[in-house]
């Protein structure tokens, strides 16, 4: 048995199953293995138009499973394009492992092809495990720390395998000095506050009149507990943008996202309430939480690193969400005013008022918002939606409703382009039965989403659902910054950097022999909704947008509003829509009730 053999073997034995990556020299000794594999029970290998696709596959993997998803890359240029997708992972804390190559030993320190400083290279974005193997007797224990290490710390690891070591024959550890064994499994702990600190918080939120909640993906397992102690809180939930498929959107005191994509339900209440409960959340925008000193916090995280650094918290409870509520629960008294929850209640219905109104605000060609809010009710139950960031992530925060048993996520922290495919394609191999969703804008898919649709050609047939379906917000424009140019720096917009070439992507999803659907006026979006989703094959949705409908933040600041006014007084080439599209999706905010 050959090194890369028991490497293989290894992973096999911790249950991976599915391996992202893309072949090179580097790593021919552990392709080969992966090819011996096969007859073996795998784990399979997925063969990705990119390396940066793998990472973003290996993150994706993490999320819809809550496994370690694995990637693979050859030495040189194919770790070097690992990088921004475990980035991806490490920032919204997911568990993944990233096997890669290096030259040959007798090489390294001689300047020659492809060799790079791999460890230097990965020790900020593995940092937590990142090492080279040098003889064959240090398998297992590298798979096993790099496996463990990812699943307890809920972050990237990496082990590096030089080329000509991948084809040594495996010599187990011995039982001699200076060899270390090693030893498969993992079993999570169970972590609870401090009983005296779940006490303290529970006088904090009992004194409270007007509770407001806030949770983040670190709460998806404790739904339900989360649900209870709202009910006896009187208390609304607001969702970090990691945490929108941990409550569904329908419930009446769910008041959706926070920060600059968040409601007006979310707003009102962050900024009237008493008492601040943040839970498995490190949302990034203080500035849309309680103002300083206006509410007592309590925090409950599971990571002590990631802690009271938001809110002034009161209370700050480092234990598994679950687990501490449950503590915390038994404590808490029913409050008998519901005045509070009848309020949050009554700008939830508004806010949905609000957001169908603006949805139907007539657009050139087609208002964005209109394209998501038709395709709410008509979401498959069990959907995964995934995301990409840019301008298509402000109508997926506000206008999808998420429906119970449905799954959804982008990237929350890192917010990169180009991870809205990559997650799709994951998490429909990970679930074959289930549709898959991807939420795109076109600057997104022309960086990389239009070369995975190639890789959804090769594999979608093994799929026992073929729903597979990609919206393209068609402007021609990278409208995210372009708003954000406008707005925070008070530029006009600049052609030269934010047009984009006009692509039919309809007609390259035919070319790849898949369905290409295309919306160019409003009334062919529920029909368009309708083709894509009952389809026999992965289907693109070529939706024209309106690229000066605006992104509205929950209150809007005086520096945005004078911000926008400038950009629009500097030359700005669209003057006259984007004043009148503003005033317009304005004016719905004032007019509905």
């Amino acid at each position: 048995m050959h090194v890369s053999d028991y490497l293989v073997q290894r992973l096999r034995e911790w249950g991976v199953e599915r391996i992202y990556g893309y072949p090179g020299d580097g790593i021919n000794g552990i392709m080969g293995a992966l090819n011996r594999a096969q007859t073996q029970g795998g784990p399979a290998f997925y063969q990705v138009r990119h390396e940066e696709m793998a990472a973003f596959m290996a993150c994706g993997h993490a999320k819809f499973t809550g496994e370690v998803g694995v990637c693979l890359a050859t030495s040189g240029p194919g770790a070097i394009h690992l990088l921004n997708g475990l980035y991806d992972a490490k920032l919204d804390h997911q568990p993944v492992v990233a096997i890669v190559g290096q030259q040959s030993r007798t090489a390294l320190g001689g300047n020659y092809q492809q060799e790079v400083d791999l460890q230097c290279l990965f020790k900020d974005v593995a940092g937590d495990y990142v090492h080279t193997a040098m003889t064959p007797q240090q398998f297992p224990a590298l798979i096993d720390r790099a496996m463990r290490i990812a699943m307890a710390e809920r972050t990237v690891t990496c082990v590096i395998v030089p080329a000509d070591l991948q084809e040594m024959s495996y010599e187990p550890p011995e039982h001699a000095f200076k060899m270390v064994p090693s030893t498969m499994g993992f079993g999570r702990s169970r972590i609870v506050a401090p009983a005296d600190e779940v006490r303290r918080a529970a006088d904090i939120l009992n004194e409270g009149s007007r509770v407001g909640i806030l949770v983040g993906q670190g709460a998806r397992h404790a739904a339900d507990e989360v649900l209870e102690l709202a009910d006896l809180l009187g208390a609304g939930i607001a969702k970090a943008l990691l945490g929108k498929d941990v409550l569904p959107d329908d419930l009446p005191f769910v008041t959706g996202s926070i920060g600059l994509l968040g409601t007006l339900a979310t707003d009102d209440m962050m900024r009237r309430c008493d008492t601040f409960l943040m839970i498995g959340s490190s949302c990034p925008y203080p500035q849309f939480m309680p103002e300083f000193g206006q509410a007592r916090g309590v925090q409950i995280d599971i990571d002590a690193k990631m802690i009271g650094i938001r809110y002034p918290m009161d209370v700050q409870l480092v234990g598994d969400s679950r687990e501490t509520l449950r503590a915390l629960l038994p404590l808490v008294r029913r409050k008998p005013d519901r005045s509070w929850r009848e309020r949050i209640e009554a700008n939830v219905r508004r806010w949905w008022r609000i957001v169908e109104e603006r949805a139907m605000t007539p657009a050139d060609p087609v208002n964005p918002q209109r394209i998501f809010h038709e395709l709410s009710p008509k979401l498959p139950d069990r959907s995964i939606i995934t995301c990409d960031s840019g301008s298509a992530a402000n109508w997926y925060a506000r206008d999808l409703k998420i429906r119970d048993g449905m799954r959804c996520s982008l990237s929350g922290t890192l917010a990169t382009m180009g991870s809205g495919m990559p997650y799709a394609i994951a998490a429909k191999e990970c679930h074959p039965d289930r549709p898959v969703i991807a939420i795109v804008g076109d600057g997104a898919f022309q960086m990389n989403g239009m070369n995975e649709l190639i890789t959804v050609a090769k594999y979608w047939k093994r799929w026992v659902d073929p729903r597979f379906v990609v919206l393209v917000l068609h402007n021609n424009d990278l409208t995210q910054v372009t708003w954000e140019m406008r707005v925070m720096a008070g530029d006009p917009k600049f052609d030269a950097s934010q047009q984009l070439p006009d692509v039919n992507y309809a007609e390259y999803a035919a070319l790849l022999g898949l369905r290409g659907v295309r919306i160019e006026h409003p009334e062919q979006i529920s029909r368009a909704w309708e083709i894509a989703l009952e389809s026999d094959r992965p289907v693109v949705v070529d939706a024209l947008a309106d690229p000066n409908v605006p992104p509205m933040p929950p209150h809007i600041e005086f520096d945005q509003a004078l911000g926008l006014m400038t950009s629009l007084l500097s030359g700005d080439p669209e003057p006259v829509p984007v004043i009148k599209q503003s005033f317009k999706h304005k004016l719905k905010e004032y007019l509905t009730r």
